[in-house]
């Protein structure tokens, strides 16, 4: 590794490089001359940049977090990562760096690495969602990997954005068998752990990802496998695109269901504590339930972490993205029960309590009699929502009638 000296007299040479030049250049345009210190990349990507960036934004801008998901589950590069994902662990954990892959438009899918450099990561949103193409965050090497195609460092001032001044990145990019650029694999730490060996380390990297991609193209060809409906709520049910059921047997129903609705996924232990509690369940009879869908899936469910990669759409996650957006309507037209009513997994008991409450509060928060009507016809021993429905339910409305005939059987009751 280059001397601590070394280190904070390059820094000091390009902080004051930064200094003279990106004020001159904001001002007027052209690039000053006679600064040797800066490569000549750089420089270009400055000029490049300063039409889009200002150099004092404080972090990343942000994709859309639902949007960050599908990608990934939809990329290319998720498969291969996910089996090199120890190996990339243990390295930034290690060296005390973290890791990113991106898309080819520069957001980054997934990250890994130890918990304060991802902390700090973080303050600059080098996180999922995060934004590194050069026109949302100026100089980095992210940004110049995606334009040339070609690997890439950035130490400390060369960034634009000062914020990342305390940095130093080195990254590869990661082509598809066809030769497309797929997006890149990035390592990052502080300025002052700059480590010859790293750029190596990431090149190598990127080249495995490669050769698995290019091993794994054979096995793609085949069609992707079909959609899969998944209903949870008042009956239990998974059918691919189609009509054909999908045989589960209800553990890996309630591990199907736990996953759509947390398409972040899960640890193992916390995975198993969901669906076992602290019943004494062996870890073969975890694994064998999850080896089963994943068969069940075409291999849709990823390992170590347990998420979907299979198109999975459910229910009860379409009744809490309705809820989320304020659409009443929609809940109540898909909330036709309790969650897996049948289950008594602790993860789904939690599920379906949270799924009631929400329901029921939207319910109570509307103006609209027939919302108060809908849930009511389901919950017939809910006195308040039967309140609710006839303090909304005009004098001579004749669903009053029904209003006040399930209110009094709720009280009788």
């Amino acid at each position: 590794m280059a001397g601590s000296s070394d280190l904070r007299r390059r820094r000091a040479t390009l902080e004051d490089a930064w200094s003279r030049w990106v004020p001159r250049m904001r001002a007027a345009g052209p690039r000053p001359s006679g600064v040797a210190a800066l490569r000549d990349d750089v420089a270009e990507s400055w000029v490049r940049s300063l039409s889009s960036v200002d150099p004092t934004q404080d972090s990343a801008p942000a994709a859309d977090g639902d949007t960050v998901r599908h990608r990934w589950n939809a990329s290319p590069l998720r498969r291969p990562v996910d089996g090199l994902a120890e190996e990339l662990r243990s390295i930034a954990e290690d060296a005390g760096f973290v890791t990113a892959v991106t898309d080819e438009s520069g957001t980054i899918l997934w990250t890994c690495g130890g918990r304060t450099m991802r902390r700090r990561a973080e303050r600059v949103n080098f996180a999922p969602g995060g934004r590194w193409d050069e026109p949302a965050m100026g100089t980095n090497a992210l940004s110049l990997a995606l334009r040339t195609g070609r690997p890439s460092s950035v130490f400390s001032a060369e960034h634009l954005v000062t914020a990342l001044h305390g940095w130093v990145c080195y990254c590869a990019p990661v082509h598809g068998p066809d030769g497309r650029l797929l997006g890149v694999l990035d390592m990052s730490t502080t300025w002052d752990r700059s480590h010859p060996l790293a750029m190596s380390t990431v090149r190598s990297l990127a080249a495995t990802i490669e050769a698995r991609l290019r091993a794994e193209a054979p096995r793609r060809a085949p069609r992707a496998p079909a959609p899969v409906r998944l209903t949870c709520l008042g009956s239990e049910q998974a059918v691919r695109e189609g009509g054909v059921p999908l045989v589960l047997r209800p553990r890996q129903l309630e591990i199907l269901t736990l996953l759509a609705l947390e398409p972040d996924g899960f640890p193992p232990e916390r995975l198993r504590t969901a669906l076992y509690g602290d019943r004494p369940v062996t870890a073969s009879t975890f694994k064998a339930e999850i080896s089963h869908l994943r068969r069940a899936l075409d291999g849709g469910v990823t390992t170590r972490r347990y998420a979907l990669t299979a198109p999975v759409s459910c229910d009860a996650a379409d009744v809490l993205r309705a809820l989320e957006s304020g659409d009443a309507d929609t809940a109540l037209d898909l909330y036709r029960g309790p969650l897996l009513p049948r289950s008594v997994a602790p993860g789904i008991e939690a599920w379906r309590t949270f799924l009631e409450v929400a329901v029921r509060e939207a319910v109570l928060a509307s103006g609209r009699p027939e919302h108060a009507l809908r849930l009511g016809e389901r919950a017939p021993y809910d006195a308040e929502v039967h309140e609710h429905a006839l303090r909304l339910l005009d004098a001579g409305d004749p669903r009053r009638a029904v209003a006040a005939g399930r209110l009094a059987t709720a009280l009788r009751d």
